[in-house]
């Protein structure tokens, strides 16, 4: 449940920190006193829209903290663990907007991203508000709140169809491709069979291309090569070449050896190096008697470099990556010849899918028509205790054609207030307040399959007033003993039930207008209840009837 809320420096809060019951916790007010910015801050840091406007004058930043008691609450242990931060029995949401825009996010410390903050708010708070009345009149609101109130029997059923429904919708567009393909497919097919033969027949190896390429460079430099091996040729085989002029340096040498054998040495490498340089000249010799440019050869290597390149402009840019896509036009020319055979295939599985899917379909109809009948029985019985004695509640289910996400049913709220009149759907027939009592019935019957320990009722009352009020103010307060409720209200006959009272309310101080907030003992309720009955006519018959009023309020609350 909600512990505290701190707002600070937000419109025309500049500081308030507030501690709430566990059970119903009202505010109430004069117009204008700031009751629905309250809500508005609460909103912010549950991760709603924040603007800079909320920033009060004069502050650079706002920031608004809430603290919740998560003892008790499994869900919200477990949505830390999966974000890293650490279990405590206490939650500390915060949130600062600046007056750049910029917004920080934090849960328990720890700075998250918006989404996360909203996470876990809608595990913890169920704000209902005037907008949420008319959201009653959605196309998708009556689905949604039967697949609710019968989830633990429907939820299953509508995860095995939504599988079901993805799977479905994956074989439809394969089969809407594949008879596209086949408008196309001779067309295809020609281009296939005109890359692959193309391919094929250039029978290109690995490795090839580089040895090509170093040929082609051999080739075209053949002249350059061969002025270079007859230069160096010639420098050991002319006369008084390299060769000549080591065997006679040897010559010398080995003439003195005898008087110095220290030159036995230089003898050898002399030797040595006549042996190996004499090799090195039979070596060019062969080279220049064997080696002579070939044009023929040249333009054959020229023309097989040219197809590489082409075919790597096409297809790939190297050896691999053109037999790949080879392979993968193989591929798709058998799948375009198998292609009748896979479209017939495909439509078979494409039955299959539907059949099974119709069966998930009309179980989810059956399921969703107990449910409605259920959930429409109970409403009726709650808006007789709001005083429309008369009222009847229903919901229609009925099948449409075609499959959706959620199934083929459509629902429908059915409404009438009075005896005798005509049941039609509710966003024709409900005024204001009629629509108010219907939300709140439906609040009351989905209390536990909400599973969110704090509900706000922001200004639910609205249309309403005397015997329907009090009413109201009964239902309320029989939610309120299964989990916290929040109430901003304009009638005593709903404050009078509070567990605690907040009063909202203005002062000017240097200057400057604030909202501040006071929890009310039992004189201040009612001197406040008096107040929101008769204004500012204060008589001892106003007294007595706001107490009346109170005392009136704690013995429903006893007998219940």
């Amino acid at each position: 449940m909600l512990q505290s809320l701190h707002v600070h420096n937000f419109a025309l809060i500049e500081d308030a920190k507030i501690d709430f019951a566990p059970g119903f916790n009202i505010f109430t007010g004069e117009t204008g006193a700031g009751k629905s910015i309250l809500i508005d801050a609460f909103g912010v840091v549950l991760g709603n829209r924040a603007s800079v406007d909320y920033i009060r004058s004069g502050a650079d930043s706002f920031w608004v903290q809430a603290v919740f008691d998560i003892s008790r609450l499994t869900t919200v242990k477990a949505l830390l663990a999966e974000q890293g931060i650490d279990e405590e029995d206490e939650l500390f949401l915060r949130r600062r907007i600046l007056a750049n825009g910029k917004s920080q996010a934090t849960v328990n410390g720890v700075q998250v991203p918006l989404a996360v903050l909203k996470s876990f708010s809608e595990a913890l708070v169920d704000i209902h508000g005037q907008h949420e009345n008319q959201a009653l009149l959605k196309a998708d609101a009556p689905l949604s709140l039967v697949d609710l109130y019968g989830r633990d029997d429907i939820a299953p059923v509508r995860r095995a169809y939504q599988e079901l429904y993805n799977a479905y919708l994956a074989t439809q567009a394969k089969l809407t491709q594949l008879e596209n393909t086949g408008s196309e497919r001779e067309r295809i097919l020609d281009r296939l069979d005109w890359e692959i033969k193309e391919i094929t027949d250039a029978a290109l190896e690995a490795g090839e291309l580089e040895t090509l390429q170093e040929e082609a460079k051999r080739l075209q430099n053949s002249g350059k090569i061969m002025a270079a091996v007859s230069g160096a040729h010639d420098l050991l085989d002319t006369d008084r070449g390299i060769l000549e002029n080591l065997a006679a340096a040897k010559d010398q040498l080995t003439a003195v050896l005898r008087y110095d054998e220290r030159l036995g040495g230089a003898c050898e490498s002399l030797e040595s190096s006549w042996i190996t340089l004499d090799e090195c000249r039979r070596e060019l010799s062969d080279y220049l008697s064997g080696e002579e440019y070939d044009g023929q050869r040249a333009a054959t290597v020229e023309s097989r470099l040219d197809l590489w390149y082409r075919l790597q402009k096409k297809y790939g840019d190297s050896y691999e990556a053109i037999t790949a896509y080879l392979q993968q036009a193989q591929q798709q020319a058998d799948e375009l010849t198998q292609l009748e055979a896979n479209i017939a295939k495909t439509k078979q599985l494409l039955a299959q899918q539907k059949n099974e899917l119709e069966q998930q379909a009309q179980q989810l109809t059956k399921l969703r028509c107990k449910y409605a009948a259920e959930l429409a029985s109970k409403v009726t019985e709650h808006i007789h205790d709001l005083a429309m004695p008369e009222g009847k509640f229903e919901i229609s289910v009925t099948a449409k054609e075609a499959f959706g996400k959620t199934g083929k049913d459509e629902l429908t709220f059915l409404f009438t207030a009075n005896l005798g009149e005509t049941i039609r759907p509710l966003l024709k027939v409900a005024s204001g307040g009629e629509l108010s009592r219907v939300a709140l019935a439906i609040k009351t019957v989905l209390l536990n399959a909400s599973g969110v320990p704090t509900m706000v009722f922001d200004e639910i009352d609205t249309g309403v007033g005397g015997v329907t009020a009090q009413k109201m103010a009964e239902k309320i307060a029989v939610i309120a003993t299964v989990g916290q409720v929040l109430c901003i209200t304009h009638l005593p006959q709903i404050a009078s039930f509070a567990d605690r009272h907040i009063l909202i309310h203005k002062e000017s101080a240097d200057g400057r207008t604030s909202t501040g907030l006071a929890t009310l003992d039992a004189e201040g309720r009612i001197r406040e209840l008096m107040r929101m009955t008769v204004g500012d006519n204060v008589s001892e018959v106003a007294y007595a009837n706001a107490k009346e009023l109170l005392a009136a309020a704690v013995k429903y609350k006893q007998a219940r």
